[in-house]
């Protein structure tokens, strides 16, 4: 016997992606593009710049700031680029190792369209009451059929969208106090190669030269509704400066799908058919658990001068709750099973600064740095080349008219080489060998959005 490979490994290494989709600007599989206006400032300004209506995403209580109605909308565009240098992958087997090889590309990114949009209405004196629809979650990333790592990982899709509706509280002329309701969806595809030539010579149907020679898919799409919530503080504590809170639940989420497999060749498809016979590799129903984490952002904004405002801000992350990966089958003799993630919480930090020119432009800038949640190498899939991240960005905002704003804004991602080294040994592994190499990381990222006050 080679190795072993079935159902069970198979779908556990898929439905573990539907949990560890990269997002490009954020480390783990955050998405913080909401609002184009607090991207030009490196989202320095989530928690206390409550500029327009789009930073309710970040902090609820940013309504409060805002006197009257308001809309906006913003859409982000995302290019990530991952790519994997001096990649080495081989299956494990009594006879040594074999080693695997690809002729497809290596680089993983995948190009995006984040909107978002945002609205509120002053009820009275005390009340506003807001919505807003944002993706908070998730994106693509997918490598050709033939790299190296496709045993790993080919396409992960993970979507999801949260509705908002927000109360916020004016209790003084200076304090603003909000809650949220979270409703969110949540849409994963995922696929990679399985190593049909392996599992024929572990049956005998092929020699031990066919390892790596002949490939099959398999695919799990899976989806589901979570709820959870969300509370925020806004507080004027001098005419000029301005402290921000906000606190963001975990939602609890199954991910309720199909799992299918297919094989191209003739050879592949033999092995694929012996092995429905054998009861392995059927197509089938699953589900997988999903946790989309807490996190707390803490900022200030102070007005320096007439022209001038700085603003800070901090982020912190529960990433901790992704420690395990328990993966239910609906076959009863398909054992549960769980792989370990080891995942650690994680901070993130910026700066920025608004300047302006004049009555109807203001400039953005600012910096950040964000740390990775995955622990060590060992932790660290195609699916997440995760790594520490720094961003610069851009912006600038054109008040058309008194209502109409027009907002631009650019974020370059500088990510640090990463290694990968994921062992056959480790739990889940079995059926996709061993892969390592060095990640190179970066992402740039556009955002436009508009907002109109009536």
């Amino acid at each position: 016997m080679y190795y072993k490979i079935n159902k069970l490994s198979v779908a556990v290494a898929l439905a573990s992606a539907a949990l560890v989709s990269s997002q490009a600007m954020a480390t783990g599989f955050q998405v913080r593009e909401q609002s184009a206006k607090a991207l030009g400032n490196a989202f320095s300004g989530a928690a206390a710049g409550a500029e327009d209506v789009s930073y309710m995403a970040h902090n609820p209580a940013a309504i409060g700031n805002i006197d009257g109605n308001q809309v906006a909308g913003a859409v982000s565009y995302i290019d990530a680029q991952f790519e994997l240098q001096d990649a080495q992958a081989s299956a494990a087997t009594p006879l040594g190792p074999f080693p695997y090889t690809g002729g497809g590309s290596r680089k993983g990114g995948e190009e995006a369209w984040v909107p978002s949009f945002a609205a509120k209405t002053q009820l009275n004196e005390r009340f506003d009451l807001g919505l807003a629809i944002y993706s908070p979650y998730g994106l693509a990333t997918e490598y050709d059929d033939d790299w190296i790592g496709r045993y790993h990982a080919i396409e992960t899709e993970l979507k999801t969208l949260d509705i908002q509706p927000t109360l916020n509280y004016r209790a003084s002329d200076r304090l603003n106090l909000a809650v949220g309701l979270r409703a969110q969806y949540a849409d994963a595809t995922l696929s990679n190669a399985v190593d049909l030539g392996a599992l024929g010579a572990q049956a005998g149907q092929l020699p031990p030269q066919a390892i790596g020679q002949f490939d099959g898919k398999a695919e799990v799409t899976g989806d589901d509704w979570g709820y959870g919530y969300t509370l925020g503080a806004l507080f004027q504590a001098t005419d000029k400066t301005r402290l921000g809170v906000s606190y963001r639940s975990k939602i609890d989420l199954t991910l309720d799908g199909d799992v299918d497999f297919s094989a191209d060749s003739p050879t592949g498809q033999a092995v694929l058919a012996g092995a429905n016979a054998q009861g392995r590799l059927n197509d089938g129903g699953g589900t997988a658990e999903l946790t989309t984490p807490a996190n707390l952002n803490l900022g200030v904004y102070h007005q320096l001068t007439d022209r001038l405002a700085l603003m800070a801000n901090a982020e912190w992350t529960e990433w901790s709750e992704f420690d395990e990966l328990v993966v239910k089958f609906a076959d009863d003799n398909t054992p549960n099973s769980e792989t370990d993630e080891n995942w650690d919480d994680s901070w993130a930090f910026s700066v920025g600064a608004n300047y302006a020119l004049n009555r109807q432009w203001l400039l953005r800038a600012g910096l950040g740095m964000d740390e990775s949640p995955v622990p060590s190498s060992k932790y660290r899939t195609p699916r997440i080349p995760d790594a520490d991240r720094q961003w610069a960005s851009i912006g600038a905002t054109y008040q058309a008219t008194p209502q109409l704003g027009i907002t631009g804004g650019y974020l370059h991602v500088f990510g640090d080489d990463v290694d990968i080294d994921q062992d056959a040994a480790d739990r889940g592994n079995a059926g996709r060998g061993n892969l390592s190499g060095t990640y190179e990381v970066s992402a740039d990222v556009l955002a436009l959005s508009v907002d109109y006050r009536f």
